[in-house]
């Protein structure tokens, strides 16, 4: 028999055992910082009921929620600011988990949900309804766009999926580009022409989260659903999807029906929040890349924690846009570019540095 030293053994018996607390350790470490997000987010929600052109301090706030007794800062709670606040959430989490998923299925971390034609598709459906259909509200219009994105979203795939599985993500970021650039000159073509449509469409085209009222979150709030539980299903497929389409398969994967299903969240979330509140672009991109540096390339663990980031993300956004021009607002759009651009072109200079 080999003699094997104390040392040695008492290294094997320690070994698995100082693994398993280690990951105990890093799995407790990461469910108390999604309750920390998710406690920051509620806060961020709350803020958002109490800021406007008409401040309610934050106490007077939580006294008309928990009793609707009918006053001014009730109606102002409840009736304006609380769906405004609500669908903040859920188009912020919408775009959030969006976002990366498009970066899992391309593998690109610089791709962004806009890139599958969704914007580009809404927008047109949106001029299209204006145009023709002589559509005026924000309730008429949200079912064109919605239509409007799936469609777009659905050519895109039709014209990449006919591929094999090998350089399909490209593909499909290649055919999200030129549709959306067919797209948008359409979309410039006719409000160029028809100044009516042009005045109602350039207030949704800035991403805006105001007026919707009710009829945007009972429309959108089954669609973000569904899309976000099909997204949170497939993290353990993403993981084994950034490996490689090849080594995927090795492992059993089905790599053209994990992505077939990741394009259909995508056209899911993306199209309902697009349909409710504009094209609000950077979430998506800023979100994921944040969440990256943070918590590592686990995608089931980002998926988790951009719900709660999206969120801040976009109730910041919105917060600032109230506050910064008194009396009046800047949408969240305009705020949430401003934040996204610089990011954006931080992320370009350090892959250039990484990759020199």
């Amino acid at each position: 028999m080999d003699h094997i030293p104390d040392d040695a053994r008492l290294h094997r018996a320690t070994a698995p055992s100082t693994q398993v607390r280690g990951e105990r350790g890093r799995y407790r470490a990461r469910l108390a910082g999604l309750a920390i997000a998710c406690a920051g987010a509620a806060f961020l929600a709350f803020v958002s009921l109490g800021v406007g052109a008409r401040s309610v301090p934050l106490s007077e706030v939580w006294r008309v929620l928990v009793h609707h007794d009918g006053s001014p800062a009730a109606v102002i709670v409840w009736q304006l600011r609380l769906p405004r606040t609500v669908l903040a959430v859920l188009v912020g989490s919408a775009l959030a988990v969006a976002g990366v998923v498009m970066q899992a299925i391309t593998r690109n971390p610089l791709a962004e949900p806009g890139l599958v034609g969704v914007n580009a598709g809404a927008s047109f459906a949106v001029v299209v309804s204006i145009s023709v259909f002589h559509v005026t509200q924000i309730s008429g219009y949200l079912y064109f766009s919605f239509v409007g994105a799936v469609l777009a979203a659905l050519l895109v795939h039709a014209l990449t999926s006919r591929s094999g599985a090998a350089g399909q993500h490209t593909r499909l970021v290649l055919a999200g580009t030129a549709l959306s650039a067919s797209l948008g000159a359409c979309t410039g073509t006719v409000t160029m022409f028809d100044t009516r449509a042009f005045d109602s469409y350039r207030f949704w085209v800035v991403g805006s989260l105001e007026n919707r009222g009710t009829t945007a979150l009972v429309a959108i709030a089954p669609f973000i659903a569904v899309g976000t539980l099909i997204a949170l299903a497939l993290g353990p497929a993403f993981n084994a999807l950034a490996l490689g389409d090849e080594t995927g398969a090795a492992l059993g994967l089905r790599v053209t029906r994990v992505r077939a299903a990741g394009f259909l969240a995508i056209m899911l979330l993306c199209g309902a929040a697009t349909a409710a509140a504009g094209p609000i672009g950077f979430v998506g991109l800023v979100v994921p890349h944040i969440l990256r540096l943070m918590l590592g390339p686990d995608l089931r663990w980002l998926l988790v924690f951009a719900l709660p980031g999206g969120a801040a993300l976009l109730l910041v956004g919105d917060i600032v846009g109230r506050v910064v021009a008194p009396p009046g607002e800047i949408e969240a759009g305009i705020v949430i570019a401003f934040i996204g651009a610089p990011v954006l072109l931080w992320l370009v200079a350090r892959r250039r540095a990484v990759h020199a």
